[in-house]
């Protein structure tokens, strides 16, 4: 009887547990990003190792179709232009299933990139795999990576997807001028507001 009581306030204890620890799937601020090998739309394998003077990385996952995507596509090359020269660059990654979401080929993709006229790397992450490690769920998801992958920023570009002149805090750019300067990130972690990532159908 006292075994079954005890089991009992033990199973009470882990469901309480569960409800109110938090669950993280993929890295956390501080965690060290491993480095991968995908696709660019170029046709060659890139990595971030193979982006040559990088001080930090601004990896975002982003696709073709989502309206949050479409909304921030300017912005990410602006974002691209303004820090790839002080050693920021962007790293764009499209982990959408073709088959779930067909605008989001990879051919679709280099026709984005064309258009656009994409001054950085556009990834193809086709196994889903480096969106799972990252721990990415949406498009755009931001991670701020310094020169030894070491994760400081994740969430969110800035506060406004739908006007870019309204925004008033730019969560991203603040990250990256504090890192760039050697100062405390104040705000580490935001919420990441996009379509779902596309995951492949099991």
């Amino acid at each position: 009887m006292k075994q079954l009581l005890s089991l009992c306030v033990l199973a009470v204890a882990l469901v309480a547990w569960s409800f109110t620890s938090p669950v993280h799937n993929g890295y956390h601020v501080g965690d060290q990003a491993r480095d991968f090998e995908l696709k660019n739309v170029d046709g060659k394998m890139r990595s971030l190792a193979s982006i040559k003077d990088a001080k930090g990385y601004i990896v975002v996952f982003t696709c073709n179709h989502c309206p949050f995507a479409l909304a921030y596509q300017d912005r990410i090359i602006e974002l691209h232009k303004k820090y790839a020269a002080l050693g920021y660059p962007v790293v764009a990654i499209n982990s959408n299933d073709k088959v779930v979401s067909p605008d989001d080929s990879y051919e679709d993709m280099q026709q984005r990139a064309k258009d656009k006229e994409y001054p950085f790397v556009y990834l193809h992450d086709e196994s889903q795999e480096v969106a799972k490690a990252f721990g990415a769920t949406r498009t755009p998801h931001v991670f701020l990576l310094d020169n030894n992958r070491t994760v400081r920023y994740i969430g969110a570009i800035d506060d406004n997807h739908e006007d870019p002149s309204a925004v008033k805090t730019k969560y991203l750019e603040n990250a990256i001028d504090a890192l760039r300067n050697g100062q405390e990130i104040s705000l580490k972690e935001t919420k990441a507001l996009g379509c779902t990532i596309k995951w492949k159908r099991s």
